[in-house]
């Protein structure tokens, strides 16, 4: 149930980041949805490296999740303080490596259509971080581009597998 109250707000921060980046939203607005996900994201982090049940999947589940929680508070940070996001975009790059045996690892242990969608959204969250280092860190001219993957993500990888998930439909 976790996995789905997650993924929403993960479904939620990404469509208006989308929309942040295409200019629809101002800096100092797009800061609370980021902070509001990124404490969803947190307290999904203390569950499973540190709640009762913490094994060695959770806390493994929880340094990956990590990477989002972080990811958010920054993108508030940055608006707040109003720099530049470079800071973000090499971080962005680690995030993007690392999502590559995540993928690859989730995509071996697919027994199901659900687990096979699941494991593609660590491949679009690659891609969308890579993204954000190309955009931040290098300055690479891909902001409309970048806009759009990241509302798409939003819903293909957040939005949707979060509310079927915590309907019970998949």
């Amino acid at each position: 149930m976790l996995l789905g109250f997650l993924l929403f707000y993960v479904g939620a921060v990404l469509f208006l980041n989308g929309l942040w980046l295409m200019g629809r939203i101002e800096d100092r607005e797009i800061v609370v949805i980021n902070v509001v996900s990124g404490l969803v994201a947190a307290g999904v982090v203390v569950q499973g490296a540190f709640g009762a049940g913490a094994d060695l999947q959770t806390v493994r589940a929880a340094a990956l999740t990590l990477m989002f929680s972080t990811t958010y508070f920054w993108v508030a940070y940055n608006r707040v303080v109003a720099v530049d996001g470079r800071g973000l975009g090499w971080f962005s790059l680690f995030v993007a490596i690392t999502t590559v045996p995540v993928f690859l690892r989730a995509l071996g242990a697919a027994g199901s259509p659900a687990e096979l969608w699941l494991a593609g959204n660590w491949l679009v969250w690659g891609v969308l971080w890579f993204m954000y280092f190309l955009l931040l860190a290098l300055g690479r001219p891909i902001l409309r581009a970048t806009a759009w993957v990241t509302l798409l993500a939003g819903i293909v990888t957040g939005w949707l597998p979060g509310f079927l998930l915590l309907d019970g439909l998949m």
